[in-house]
């Protein structure tokens, strides 16, 4: 059964990507805050500080997925507190190389970029067993959570890269697990696994976001998001399937296996330091009550 993603005006769930219909915006507005590659300076929004030299943190290479494709290189940071069985098997198949050379072979302007499918038409997986359904995860006071709003019994804010929302820290004290419900939110550069009708049916497509998609939160797993190169993401060539010759992944691997002396060091705005506060503070200034936690595109460098 194909994977199939579909714009609006249907509202369904697709095969082997359930990708609900209507699930990108129409009109995404571009990115207020341009990532930092090759140390290039941030564009910031009007007034925001930029970030210093302490509000920078050095990502961990083993939780960084690196791919190159033949339109430029992607960096995608893992978020195990997100999805942690989606993310071991997306870093299995990493270290297996099972993602090189395989295509894009079903991209939507607007929405997103699928591959990971060997057959490349989103019939074929890899012979890892599926991925139980983590479209949900608990949150607790030690998950590393930076807050971004409060509101109407609902918290949002960032895990890691990874946009989520769900229910407010507090009601933990009144959970068997001292947690609270929680899904990502997926903005622009969130990496989701694709799926068939089934919720067990993920296992090695996936996509990358190239838009907001509000519909798929709480259908799909969010197992991490792109960090660095969300131009290359969007340059992908587009459609259903693209044209000869698709655009692929030509090498997928973890910064941690890149041999030391020509690994790049992958940084990115620390969330927990006073400028990112001061950042959200001017975005949400800029934006009124159209903002969202979308929004918030976080600087990065690569070096």
């Amino acid at each position: 059964m194909p994977l199939n993603f579909r714009r609006p005006p249907a509202l369904a769930l697709l095969a082997l990507g359930v990708l609900a219909a209507g699930a990108a915006r129409s009109d995404p507005k571009p990115p207020i805050m341009s990532l930092l590659e090759n140390g290039k300076e941030a564009v910031a929004p009007k007034t925001a500080p930029k970030p210093t030299a302490q509000d920078w943190k050095t990502l961990d290479p083993r939780d960084v997925v690196v791919i190159d494709t033949n339109k430029g290189r992607i960096f995608v940071e893992l978020a195990p507190a997100v999805a942690p069985k989606t993310v071991e098997q997306i870093r299995n198949l990493v270290r297996q190389g099972f993602y090189d050379g395989q295509r894009f072979f079903r991209v939507i302007d607007d929405f997103m970029d699928q591959t990971g499918d060997p057959e490349n038409k989103g019939t074929g997986g890899s012979k890892l067993p599926n991925v139980p359904p983590e479209f949900t995860f608990r949150r607790s006071a030690a998950t590393p959570f930076a807050l971004v709003s409060s509101a109407n019994g609902v918290e949002t804010g960032l895990v890691g890269p990874v946009p989520v929302t769900g229910q407010p820290i507090q009601l933990a004290a009144f959970t068997a697990d001292n947690a609270v419900n929680a899904h990502a939110v997926f903005c622009s550069g969130v990496a989701g696994l694709a799926r068939a009708g089934a919720p067990d049916s993920g296992n090695s497509q996936f996509f990358l976001m190239r838009a907001v998609g509000d519909s798929l939160a709480g259908n799909y797993a969010a197992w991490g998001r792109v960090v660095a190169g969300e131009d290359v993401v969007r340059a992908i060539k587009t459609g259903e399937p693209p044209s000869d010759p698709m655009d692929q992944m030509t090498k997928v691997q973890m910064l941690s296996d890149m041999p030391a002396a020509s690994r790049p060091r992958v940084e990115m705005a620390d969330t927990s330091k006073p400028w990112f506060a001061a950042y959200v503070g001017e975005l949400r200034a800029q934006e009124g009550g159209n903002f969202s936690i979308c929004d918030i595109d976080l600087p990065s460098k690569v070096n």
